[in-house]
């Protein structure tokens, strides 16, 4: 490769200094930095680091690696740091391997971590599980940079034995571990914070022992605050769901080196409308210093996962961005080893089909699977999610009875939602859910955190069994579905109605078509949802998240209705 030349005005975050410059890039790497103290600095052309996100689930963007990569660098990102639980918990260690070889085939610089939490739970059905000799193993490899989430903060308070060899692992081949503890406040964030080993007798625990070193799950400032006097980083999360940005933007200002930018779960249609590059423009707009900013979204992560990505110095990798500006972020170009990966809003990354791997045995499911008997309860409990949270609140509400049978109650939007096992055969989980606002039909989705069995939620088990069993045909996907008077009263009726569904062949996760197909699908269906009446700002990722046990209060998993508090079933 020939000698690369970029001028510009370079952003020196390790300086804290604007100035113009000249970029030479040789074999991938910068090779000198010269400012050219003669030019002034001009209004547009800003050289920055890279992007990083700093906790994502690939699989969540319903796109395998590669295509992931494709339209991240249009949007400035060059690296993730991610976890592929996901996958893992569909299809164990091969899912993993899957995420490592096909990240490989684009110029993208992917950091995966070791699931530690496969299942993420004993009350589920997954289709894998990696116990603590695996995730050792795992570890042991060099494209393997940490240990990931421990969702598991029961475990780590109790010290359960398997835990604890998967925290020991980590920490004895010097890789950080990420945690996720929503809620955990004073003593109990301490505990899990310093995750107490089982040490030789005679050694004592050091106070305030960083083990367990970053949290994306913190709901408010004052609980980022705690774990932050405990040495702990926090993640500034902005997902398609889950968004805890301005609730925590403000402890930049204070706390520049502890702090990051996510984006968790993002779907497809987000991935094309921006990335980490709009955090950016989010917090120049609140008026936080450059510096700071782009320290948590480009340095920080580097330096705590110890990525080999490159930080704008003469020596490193050759891992940078153009920006026109330093408050819109849109971005020119985007390098990565010195290979222009996209401009002005194109990706140079090309499209490649990647092969198959799932798992996935149930069969279709009849209309009376999904029926609620009414015994007779004078009150039932309801799931009430929430926009943009990963939590829900658990309420207690009088059912809504016909012919013997609890049904969904349109007026008070509450309605059924179900958990069906993928894997194989077994009875249905039924529940009910408020806040999803449709008023006729369902929606299903195989995409069901963290195990992944099929969730719906719907206004009658006709159409709740139809999204399953278009779900089902497909071997994974997300479907929306309603019944015929709709669909004909728009003049799309089919036999059923209107149905819609985006498959997901690949471990009932993803898709491998191109990523900007993908999202236009994704948008047509999250548009049909919204036309049957949800207000979510997306709906099929907020369902996703029903099943996530480890997030309290009430969640509903495929085995039934579960405490998230007290970590048993109601």
């Amino acid at each position: 490769m020939s000698p690369l030349s970029i001028q510009g005005n370079l952003v020196d975050v390790h300086q804290q200094r604007i100035y113009p410059a000249t970029i030479t890039v040789e074999d991938g790497k910068i090779s000198s930095i010269e400012e050219t103290h003669h030019s002034p600095l001009t209004t547009h052309n800003y050289i920055l680091p890279g992007f990083i996100d700093s906790h994502v689930h690939i699989e969540s963007s319903m796109l395998v690696p590669s295509e992931f990569a494709r339209l991240a660098v249009v949007h400035g990102t060059v690296a993730t740091v991610s976890d592929p639980h996901e996958i893992a918990n569909v299809c164990g260690l091969e899912g993993v391997e899957f995420m490592i070889e096909n990240g490989k085939t684009v110029p993208f610089k992917f950091n995966f971590g070791a699931p530690s939490c496969v299942p993420a739970t004993v009350f589920e059905t997954a289709g894998a599980s990696l116990d603590a000799a695996a995730v050792e193993k795992l570890l042991q490899r060099d494209e393997i940079k940490y240990l990931s989430e421990m969702m598991n903060f029961p475990g780590v308070l109790y010290k359960d034995e398997e835990v604890m060899k998967k925290i020991a692992a980590s920490l004895r081949l010097d890789k950080p571990v990420d945690g996720h503890a929503p809620g955990l406040r004073g003593e109990s964030a301490a505990q899990y914070i310093e995750a107490p080993l089982n040490l030789p007798e005679g050694e004592t625990l050091k106070p305030k022992v960083v083990r367990i070193s970053t949290d994306h799950e913190c709901f408010t400032k004052e609980e980022a605050l705690d774990k932050l006097e405990y040495g702990m980083k926090i993640l500034i999360r902005e997902g398609s769901a889950a968004k805890n940005f301005e609730a925590l933007i403000d402890l930049l200002h204070d706390h520049p080196d502890m702090i990051m930018f996510c984006s968790d779960d993002k779907h497809p249609d987000s991935l094309v409308l921006g990335h980490i590059n709009q955090l950016c423009a989010r917090a120049v707009a609140k008026g936080i210093n450059i510096f700071k900013i782009l320290k948590a979204a480009c340095v920080n992560p580097v330096k705590h996962y110890k990525l080999d990505v490159g930080l704008l110095r003469a020596g490193d990798y050759a891992d940078f961005i153009v920006v026109k500006d330093l408050k819109s972020f849109e971005v020119v170009k985007t390098f990565i080893d010195g290979e222009l990966v996209a401009e002005n809003g194109i990706s140079n990354i090309k499209t490649s089909r990647s092969g198959l791997i799932n798992n996935f045995s149930c069969t279709k499911k009849e209309v009376g699977d999904f029926e609620v008997s009414w015994n007779n309860e004078k009150e039932m409990p309801v799931i009430e999610a929430l926009d943009g949270q990963l939590i829900t609140n658990w309420l207690s509400i009088p059912p809504k009875t016909e012919d013997g049978k609890i049904i969904s109650d349109i007026k008070r939007d509450i309605l059924k939602i179900v958990v069906v096992n993928r894997y194989h055969d077994a009875p249905v989980a039924k529940a009910f859910i408020k806040n999803f606002g449709i008023k006729q039909g369902a929606l299903a989705s195989s995409v069901a955190h963290d195990s992944h069995n099929i969730v719906a939620v719907g206004v009658d088990d006709e159409s709740i069994c139809r999204a399953v069993n278009l779900v089902i045909e497909k071997k994974g996907g997300v479907s929306c579905c309603c019944p015929p008077s709709l669909g004909d009263n728009q003049g799309l009726g089919t036999k059923f109605g209107r149905e819609v569904i985006l498959p997901l062949p690949l471990a009932g996760l993803m898709s491998n078509e191109d990523g900007y197909k993908v999202a236009d699908d994704y948008t047509a269906i999250d548009k049909m949802t919204k036309e049957l009446g949800s207000t979510l700002a997306a709906p099929f990722m907020t369902l996703s998240f029903m099943a996530l046990l480890v997030i309290p209060h009430l969640k509903l998993s495929d085995k039934g209705l579960f405490d998230g508090d007290r970590f048993q079933f109601v």
